[in-house]
């Protein structure tokens, strides 16, 4: 009887410790592949560039209206008024980022803060359909342009939420579909805008 009692405490020992190698091995094994070996999960998902901490942009001025920055996402470009070839490049982005959102195109919009004299031209308007031109070189658009960030900005489209806030930066020279993709992940978690 004494036999057959450690024979079966063997057995059910062998069968407490196979099921808690079943568990205790794939832990083990995730814990050194992410802790020791060179393969990391990617640390960021995003393209751009995170403006942190965020910055809430003035609501209103005299040379754009309350609702500019608050009724839906918003692609900025700040350059100069009379729009450089790297300007014209930035604001074409902008303008294939928007079309290629397909049915969510209407909750973006596209934005040029011109920080110099800027001569509204009918071919710029033709090439720039739907484009708000926000003349940002008088005092009252200070505080606005102040907000982003001046490092690259000549190279930066930014996105700004639609509560008014400027999260996050990207740079023009990179590859545009980073940019679309990041729109397209921040309008599809979104519940605004």
């Amino acid at each position: 009887m004494n036999a057959s009692l450690q024979a079966v405490r063997a057995r059910n020992l062998r069968t407490v410790a196979l099921l808690a190698a079943l568990f205790l091995i794939p832990l083990l094994l995730a814990f050194c592949m992410y802790y020791g070996a060179s393969w990391r999960p990617a640390q960021r998902t995003n393209h751009g560039e995170l403006i942190l901490p965020v910055r809430n942009l003035p609501r209103a001025s005299a040379a754009y209206g309350a609702t500019t920055f608050t009724h839906a996402w918003s692609l900025v470009y700040v350059g100069a008024g009379a729009c450089d070839d790297v300007c014209k490049g930035a604001l074409y982005v902008m303008q294939q980022t928007q079309l290629g959102l397909n049915h969510d195109m209407h909750r973006v919009q596209r934005v040029f803060l011109a920080t110099g004299p800027f001569d509204m031209q009918e071919s710029f308007v033709h090439e720039h359909p739907g484009l708000i031109v926000i003349h940002a070189a008088g005092p009252e658009t200070e505080e606005l342009v102040r907000q982003f960030p001046e490092d690259g900005r000549a190279h930066a489209i930014f996105i700004v939420d639609p509560l008014g806030n400027l999260m996050m930066g990207f740079d023009t020279r990179e590859n545009p579909k980073g940019l679309r993709e990041d729109l397209i992940k921040l309008l599809t978690l979104s519940n605004i805008g």
